[in-house]
Formats: structure tokens, C-alpha cells, sequence
């Protein structure tokens, strides 16, 4: 397994105490020179002094104990040394701890197995040929088959004519069979609509518009604290399968590694309550907004009014939905995406300040956290755009915040 995390420093032992420091004698007189004594006896011990004050700083205590064993550390990547550590954060804060200066731990437990790699063997001879099989029995007859295409016209026909020898031209023949109507082949579009329900529900394709797969709404992906974002108006935010952890990834070593690090993803959500802990498993499925991906005759496009109006459709164009200007997002960290404003996906039917879930995909867990934010566009009021600098204000109501919200209208040219 890897390393574990320095121990804990042992406790520190206590500071010795100085005795009194006796007062000075005075200088004695100077005696004369007397005969050598014989060895006294030994006195008997003193009684013990009281308490004086603190003295100067005592000697060095002895070591104190081993720390504890340190935890099973997750295995890291190799990277420059550093004197701070991160500490991942709960549910809505993250925390910088120091380093303290620490006596060295005992080694963390055995981790747990490593992942196992397969590796694709070389392919085994080929087999030898069966013997063929018996005939099976015999099948039930056929359903009528459609009447054939109408027949080319013959030849004129001819009547000879026994007494002059000479062909008359013969009377004309019977109209052929009407053949049965050719296949009706409707030309491919290659234009995609995008839509997400915000709700745990699959969307409708809009009439006449065929739908070709469903999914969740994916809105980016966090690896290596790097964001990569999804426009939410094309197929890709449309995964057609969950997972907190979608993706793996490799090196230059040929090695492939997947959910050995705490990479994140995030998805549009729906309108459930807050969870008050993580959520997992079974549990995530109904606050993963659902998606469906539909083909369309002409290309979409969102517009926005900046302001509480909902902006007209230019002429020959249709209406597909109205909703609010969501512009960009930012969760872990400083990492996030955006939207383009011309794009169906800067268009949410519904207006949310916590729009978004993120998945810690280690963990298999996923949660709103405290620093997950959304912007979005803003109603201006024309008379005012080129004014002093904008008045700041809080706005903590549902009704309040929709106010100051841009609404916007995606449309579709008529075919």
C-alpha cells in the first residue's frame, strides 16, 4: 500500500525545576593554619526545601512516546514538495492546514488491492470445422408478397393480311397492372436539438421532430483541477448513461487509472429539495436532470431581451421554448464554464440560484456545496446602460431574483 501520513509529534516531557540559589556568605577571617582533621561522619539528609520560584530553563525532557499510526493515505501522484497540505473539504467548507513539524509515523496499513489491468492475450488457433448440421424443418409459408411494377408497353401488334401478304397495324393493348407507390424518403436534416427537462423526467421532442437518444444533463467535467465545460445546446451535454466518475485517465506510461484520484463531475439538477448529507447510489437519481437529443429541420438559436419581456422570434420563425439567460458557472475552486449566447443551452426553462449538482467521483457521492455559483444575465433598463456604475443590492427571494433575470425565447426557422 502507499505511505502513510507523518505520525502525530509525541507529547513533550515536563520542565525541570531549579532549586534556590543560596545568598552570598560573608568574607570570613583568615584563620591559621590548623592540624589535619580525621574523616567525619557521614550527616544525616536534610529536610526538603520548599517550592522556589521558577528557575532558568530547564535541561531537555526525555522523549515522550510514539505517535499514533498514521491513516492509510490515498496514493498520490509524484510532484514538488511542498510545506502545506490540502485537506479535502466536508460538506460545505474546505479547510488549508499547516505542516507541523513532525516525528516520523510508523508505515500506514497495507492499501487495499490494486486495480487489476487486463491485457489482451494473443488470439488461440484456429478451431477445426464442424460437421455440418442437420436440415432444420420447414418453414411457414410467406405472407403474400406486394403486386409487381407496372409492366413496360409492348409492341405494336400486327395483323397479316393473307390475301395481300402486307401487315396492318393491329389494335392497341390493355393498360399493364398500376405499379405500388415508390419507398417515401425523407431527407436527413443533420441539424440537433438539445433539451433538458431540469426535472427527473425525460423531455418531448417538439412535434415532428424525431427523438434519437435520451441521457442526463452533463454540464462539465473537473480532472487534475482543470475544468472542461459542455454547451448545453449541443449533443455532447447528453450523456445517454450516468456516472459520478465518466472517465479515466492515462499516461505517456501506456497506464490507464480510473477513480484513483478525487477528479469531480457536475450535471444540471432538478427541482428536489436540498439534500442536508451526501447523497449516494440509489439516491442521486432523482436530482440528475434528464436530457433528450432530437433531430430538427434547421438550426435552433436562443435570443435575449435583458429585460423582463420575453424577446419576439424574427419573422418565419417558431418557438420552441422561453426561459431564463444562464450565461456561466463556476464550482470547485476557480473552475467552471460558460455558455454561448447564441446557443439553446444559455436558455433554462427554469431560473435557479443552485442549478447544478457536483459528484465527487471517488467517493461515489454527490452534493450542492456552499462555493458552487451561477451568473446569469441581468434585466438593463436602456436609459440606464451608459449611467454611473451599477447600484449593488442582495436579493434572497425567489420571486425578487427572477426580477433581475434576463428572460430569453429559442427559436427555429419554419421549413
Amino acid at each position: 500500500g502507499p505511505p502513510g501520513f507523518p505520525g502525530l509529534p509525541g507529547i513533550q516531557g515536563p520542565t525541570g525545576i531549579f532549586g534556590v540559589k543560596g545568598e552570598k556568605g560573608n568574607t570570613g577571617f583568615r584563620g591559621t593554619r590548623g592540624f589535619p582533621g580525621k574523616n567525619g561522619v557521614p550527616g544525616l539528609p536534610g529536610d526538603q526545601g520548599d517550592t522556589g520560584v521558577m528557575g532558568f530553563p530547564g535541561s531537555r525532557g526525555v522523549p515522550g512516546p510514539k505517535g499514533f499510526q498514521g491513516m492509510t493515505g490515498f496514493q498520490g501522484e509524484p510532484g514538488d514538495q511542498v510545506n502545506r497540505v490540502v485537506v479535502k473539504r466536508p460538506a460545505l467548507c474546505s479547510y488549508l492546514l499547516p505542516l507541523r513539524n513532525t516525528m516520523k509515523g510508523h508505515p500506514g496499513n497495507p492499501g487495499p488491492p490494486g486495480e487489476t489491468i487486463f491485457v489482451r492475450g494473443d488470439p488461440g488457433d484456429m478451431g477445426i470445422r464442424g460437421a455440418p448440421g442437420n436440415p432444420g424443418p420447414r418453414g411457414p409459408q410467406g405472407a403474400r408478397g406486394p403486386p409487381g411494377s407496372q409492366g413496360r408497353e409492348g409492341p405494336k401488334g400486327m395483323i397479316r393480311n393473307e390475301i395481300s401478304s402486307t401487315f396492318l397495324q393491329g389494335p392497341p393493348g390493355q393498360t399493364g397492372v398500376p405499379g405500388q407507390p415508390g419507398p417515401h424518403i425523407r431527407s436527413a436534416s443533420g441539424f440537433l436539438l438539445v433539451l433538458h427537462s431540469q426535472s427527473d423526467r425525460e423531455p418531448l421532442c417538439p412535434q415532428g421532430m424525431p427523438k434519437l437518444w435520451t441521457g442526463y444533463s452533463l454540464l462539465y467535467l473537473e480532472g487534475q483541477e482543470k475544468a472542461h465545460n459542455q454547451d448545453l445546446g449541443l449533443a455532447g451535454s447528453c450523456l445517454p448513461v450516468f456516472n459520478t466518475m465518466p472517465f479515466a485517465y492515462c499516461n505517456i506510461n501506456q497506464v490507464c487509472y480510473y477513480a484513483s484520484r478525487n477528479d469531480k463531475s457536475y450535471w444540471l439538477s432538478s427541482a428536489a429539495p436540498l439534500p442536508m448529507v451526501p447523497l449516494s447510489e440509489e439516491e442521486i437519481q432523482p436530482y440528475i436532470s434528464r436530457c433528450a437529443v432530437c433531430e430538427a429541420p434547421a438550426q435552433a438559436v436562443a435570443l435575449h431581451s435583458q429585460d423582463q419581456s420575453i424577446p419576439p422570434c424574427p419573422l418565419n420563425w417558431r418557438s420552441l421554448w422561453i426561459g431564463y439567460s444562464f450565461l456561466m458557472h463556476t464550482g470547485s475552486g476557480d473552475q467552471g464554464g460558460g455558455q454561448s449566447l447564441m446557443s439553446p443551452g444559455s436558455c433554462l426553462e427554469d431560473f435557479r440560484s443552485a442549478p447544478f449538482i457536483e459528484c465527487q467521483g471517488q467517493r461515489g457521492t454527490c452534493q450542492f456545496f456552499a462555493n458552487e455559483y451561477s451568473f446569469w444575465l441581468t434585466t438593463v433598463m436602456p436609459e440606464l446602460q451608459f449611467a454611473s456604475a451599477p447600484l449593488s443590492g442582495t436579493l434572497k427571494e425567489g420571486q425578487e431574483q427572477r426580477k433581475k433575470i434576463s428572460r430569453c425565447q429559442v427559436c427555429l426557422k419554419h421549413g
